[in-house]
């Protein structure tokens, strides 16, 4: 299920159904206790929803049902995103389409005056390649020192082969959990991991705790293995899945361009659903956000992290 973010700071958000004129924007104090689940809604051929209401949801906060108080389409809310490249050498030779695709992504996703990015790349290190950002030129200059390791790097490697979790976990901990609004890490990885500390499951949970979606863009390379190579499937839906993302393969049927254009069509097609906690205390609390309409498939994470 997407994911929800739960604050005690003051909550603005507009009901889209209102004229602009007429918008009001309701204020909260700081001891409002605001969860907002972002959701993409697709029907039975997997073509995103665009015209629910607020009334066609149904929500439960641990199988409590739960008063929607505030509802926006197409949300306009600022946007931080995390560019993650797997740089291991089992990536040389798809990181030419990854950088290129990459770019051309955040041409169109970037909006200069509301959203920022960061570039980390992770191979036996996590490097943060640029820090938060808004601007193109920047993003473009640091993708192309985007690499796998050199000849002396590889080396001097002590353990360690390739720390998907661990990068995971440092993202979320250290740049999504400082940051408010929607946030959304994208994978560009065959999701193997060979040396990371952390776990499946506490990469998962690091995101969730920041509430902050993972899209996983699965690019193997057939032959970097041999024949017995891994399957990085089943880590990388677990993370796109439990958190509200999605899981992506490229293939000859669907290029890595296609698939960033179907990420940027959801994150510029979700729904912003707020309601207020009943409950206090800190703890993960687990969501269910349906619709009332038959055949439609809600796309968001199952619980959230309350502090």
């Amino acid at each position: 299920m997407k994911v929800p973010q739960y604050s005690r700071r003051r909550f603005l958000l507009t009901a889209l159904a209102l004229p602009c004129s007429a918008q009001e924007l309701p204020t909260f104090s700081t001891d409002v206790k605001v969860v907002n689940v972002l959701a993409t809604v697709t029907d039975k051929n997997g073509a995103i929803v665009r015209d629910l209401a607020a009334d066609d949801f149904l929500l439960t906060e641990d199988n409590r049902p739960q008063t929607i108080r505030y509802f926006a389409r197409e949300t306009d809310l600022p946007l931080t995103l995390g560019l993650m490249v797997d740089t291991s050498m089992s990536q040389r030779r798809v990181l030419d389409a990854e950088r290129g695709a990459s770019f051309r992504f955040l041409e169109v996703v970037l909006r200069p005056s509301k959203d920022q990015v960061f570039l980390m790349q992770f191979d036996f290190r996590i490097f943060f390649r640029l820090k938060l950002t808004n601007s193109l030129r920047q993003l473009n200059d640091a993708l192309a020192y985007v690499d796998t390791p050199t000849r002396n790097q590889l080396q001097v490697q002590s353990g360690g082969g390739t720390l998907l979790y661990d990068a995971v976990v440092t993202a979320a901990q250290e740049v999504m959990a400082k940051q408010p609004g929607r946030k959304a890490l994208i994978l560009l990885t065959d999701g193997v991991d060979t040396g990371s500390e952390s776990t499946l499951a506490e990469a998962t949970d690091a995101a969730q705790r920041a509430d902050t979606l993972v899209y996983s863009i699965l690019f193997a390379d057939s032959g970097a293995y041999g024949l017995a190579a891994p399957n990085g499937r089943h880590p990388l839906h677990r993370m796109s899945q439990d958190t509200g993302g999605g899981l992506f393969e490229v293939s000859k049927k669907h290029s890595i361009d296609q698939i960033f254009d179907q990420i940027q069509d959801e994150l510029r097609s979700q729904y912003s659903l707020g309601y207020i906690s009943d409950r206090t205390g800190s703890g993960f609390r687990h969501i269910q956000l349906t619709t009332k309409r038959k055949g439609l498939v809600v796309q968001a994470r199952d619980r959230y992290w309350a502090r």
